[in-house]
């Protein structure tokens, strides 16, 4: 009886043991490059720095910019770097920045690190964004410095104007990305300029909108709701109602804290579109 007892523990033991091995190999890896495609690397002669986005490419308007710098010597990634970024448009006559968020790690234990910016106008054959990054690891100071593609969006995802106030304002674009026929939730940035480098969020406003389809005999949609500020982001989100596929036209109010139209128009039988608006076709 000693002797059977002594082989099931055994047994029992040696079960424990596999069962934790096979336990841990099977540990879903996550992988923090999923959805997201290398557009773009910077190097300078310690690290490189691979860019990355959903679309593969940066455009006009709002973008989501992930990176990861990666050790020349090592091959190793860096995962305690700390990062600031900064956005030029080289112009004619000027150079300005454009609205961006911080930096920061999309994960404590990756290595990837992740913001956003607005490319509130596009690149031309002599006008031309550049990217700006500068980062510490272990108290060393590093930066590098690159030209960076920023095509025009095939559709205005992003608007730029002076409103009734005398401020100048951007309003972007974020979401729906793949829009549906139904009740989207849709999310915009809005920005002020307070210098040529400086475009920080604006607070409390409110951006109504009307869909409206131009081909269409530019009708409507039902219950679309206006957007408002959401305190956990910044951003502005609300509905869209699209009921049909095809080409809309989302026009736009921005609507300050006091409940005053600082741009934009409503949309009537005289006055068919307002100055400012998104596209967008699905």
């Amino acid at each position: 009886m000693k002797f059977q007892l002594k082989n099931i523990l055994a047994v029992m033991a040696i079960s424990i043991v596999l069962f934790s091995c096979s336990s841990d190999s099977d540990t879903p890896v996550v992988d923090e490059l999923a959805e997201l495609t290398k557009f773009k690397e910077i190097a300078n002669s310690t690290h490189t720095i691979e860019l990355y986005a959903h679309r593969g490419a940066l455009e006009q308007g709002y973008n989501e910019i992930s990176l990861r710098i990666k050790d020349k010597a090592s091959g190793e990634y860096i995962k305690n770097a700390t990062i600031t970024w900064i956005p030029l448009m080289h112009m004619t006559m000027m150079t300005h920045s454009c609205p961006k968020s911080g930096v920061g790690k999309i994960t404590a234990d990756g290595t990837l690190y992740q913001g956003t910016i607005v490319f509130q106008m596009p690149q031309n054959a002599t006008e031309y964004w550049d990217l700006k990054i500068d980062y510490t690891i272990n108290g060393t100071a590093y930066t590098v410095t690159s030209i960076i593609d920023v095509p025009a969006s095939a559709k205005q995802r992003v608007t730029t104007f002076t409103g009734s106030d005398n401020v100048k304002y951007i309003v972007a674009y974020v979401e729906p990305q793949l829009p549906k026929v139904a009740l989207n939730d849709m999310t915009v940035g809005v920005y002020k300029m307070e210098s040529m480098m400086s475009f920080p969020v604006v607070n409390n406003f409110k951006v109504k909108i009307d869909p409206r389809m131009p081909s269409m005999g530019n009708h409507g949609s039902p219950n679309n709701v206006d957007l408002t500020q959401s305190i956990s982001d910044k951003l502005y989100h609300g509905k869209l109602a699209l009921t049909m596929t095809g080409l809309w036209k989302i026009n736009l109010q921005l609507v300050n804290a006091s409940d005053v139209v600082l741009k934009g128009e409503s949309i009537t039988d005289v006055v068919p579109a307002s100055s400012i608006y998104f596209e967008i076709e699905f």
